[in-house]
């Protein structure tokens, strides 16, 4: 199922980071996070995010899928630093001309954009490897052990679940649709798109009466069942204080 294979693609149980508790990696991930937030130069946010990088590779997720995940932010990280390196600071660094207008890049808007660039990589690719190296489930009962508000748990647990099975739905929608020449032409495109959308709104509509109805029959009482959690290992623990210590020095340097 389609589900099945998005939630599990990227998970390699050979891999030592596979193996280490939930709750230790998303401590530890937390408190680099702190780390790359907090820093003054751009310098440790960048490390955080080429270590992010090679700890995805290392679990064997796609590069492709990288790409993709990863776009965004690049995208958003690359324009602030435009911004913020043309735009802003006071010490010129040099110029050209464009389209008859003078853009000048300052030196100090360049490391500022540098730190908020690097900041937003090394977030992310933080997030990336602790959502490839943990099974959806396990992140969210991490979550709860956290004391993380049970409703927020309980709707992620739902939308995730959900979320795949309307996918499902509107993709068999999508190429009956497209079998039919449904997109043929932008007018005929966008009136199979509203039909398509508006048919996901039905169907969640009526998926949610269906499954409220199951799970009542079924002893649902508002409160999802966790996975029980083991006694946290004092190896792991040990080996995250370490790893999370050694990060804090580099970043002092």
């Amino acid at each position: 199922m389609m589900h099945h294979h998005l939630s599990t693609h990227s998970f390699h149980g050979a891999h030592a980071l596979v193996q280490v508790d939930a709750r230790v990696k998303l401590l530890s991930a937390l408190a680099l996070l702190v780390m790359v937030i907090t820093s003054q130069t751009a310098a440790f946010p960048l490390l955080v995010a080429a270590a992010g990088l090679v700890f995805c590779l290392r679990l064997g997720t796609p590069v492709r899928l990288l790409a993709l995940r990863f776009s965004e932010p690049l995208f958003i990280a690359i324009v602030v630093l435009l911004l913020k390196t043309f735009f802003s600071g006071n010490a010129p660094l040099f110029s050209f001309g464009l389209l008859g207008y003078e853009l000048v890049a300052h030196r100090d808007g360049l490391d500022a954009g540098l730190l908020i660039a690097g900041r937003i990589l090394g977030g992310v690719t933080l997030l990336g490897v602790v959502g490839f190296s943990t099974p959806f489930t396990e992140l969210m009962a991490a979550l709860s052990w956290m004391r993380v508000p049970q409703v927020l748990v309980d709707v992620a647990l739902f939308a995730w679940r959900y979320l795949f099975l309307l996918l499902e739905d509107a993709q068999v929608v999508y190429h009956a649709q497209k079998n039919r020449l449904g997109y043929v032409g932008c007018r005929r495109a966008l009136a199979s798109f509203g039909t398509l959308a508006g048919v996901m709104v039905i169907k969640a509509f009526d998926n949610s009466q269906s499954i409220t109805t199951a799970m009542v029959q079924r002893g649902y009482d508002g409160v999802m069942p966790m996975s029980m959690h083991r006694p946290l290992r004092v190896a792991e623990v040990g080996s995250a204080l370490l790893f999370v210590g050694a990060m804090a020095v580099i970043r002092l340097i």
